[in-house]
């Protein structure tokens, strides 16, 4: 399962960085691009906080708790996912944490103030970018696991699980 995990975390960060250069040399900044009519449209802008800009006054806080979130990932992951469902979900959500922590350590102004690149843009919805829509979509993934009740490693026992 840890192979899942990597191999997905490694795509999506990869994406995300190949995704946000395009969107630099492509697009202006603050000047939204329709790309599909006004349900998606291409909006560069850079992103010193967290979503909708809170934080942005805390940045270096905001990079350390993606660190840990990251660093909390990997743990749970070595030590209990023994599902593909739950790979899956650790992927999505390591990969796009990976990316944003990238973007925060390497860009400009400096290293764990660093502005992530969000350049997707749906109405009435703060510009994203594609380790936003992982780190999203692993996170829903796992609560809809939760709920359903699929367990991390379904080789335990019930009764362990609980």
């Amino acid at each position: 399962m840890l192979l899942i995990v990597g191999v997905l975390a490694a795509v999506l960060a990869v994406l995300d960085q190949v995704s946000k250069t395009w969107a630099e040399a492509n697009l202006k900044e603050l000047d939204p691009q329709p790309f599909l009519g006004e349900v998606l449209q291409l909006t560069l802008l850079y992103n010193s906080g967290a979503a909708w800009g809170m934080g942005s006054e805390i940045t270096p806080v905001v990079t350390a708790l993606q660190i840990a979130i990251a660093i909390g990932v990997i743990v749970f992951s070595v030590k209990a996912v023994r599902s593909p469902w739950y790979a899956s979900a650790m992927g999505l959500t390591l990969g796009g944490a990976l990316g944003n922590i990238h973007d925060r350590l390497l860009r400009p102004p400096g290293p764990f103030r660093g502005e992530v690149v969000d350049f997707l843009q749906l109405p009435n919805w703060p510009v994203f970018n594609v380790a936003d829509m992982a780190v999203v979509g692993g996170a829903v993934l796992l609560v809809l696991l939760g709920v359903i009740g699929v367990p991390a490693d379904p080789a335990e026992p019930v009764e362990d699980q609980r």
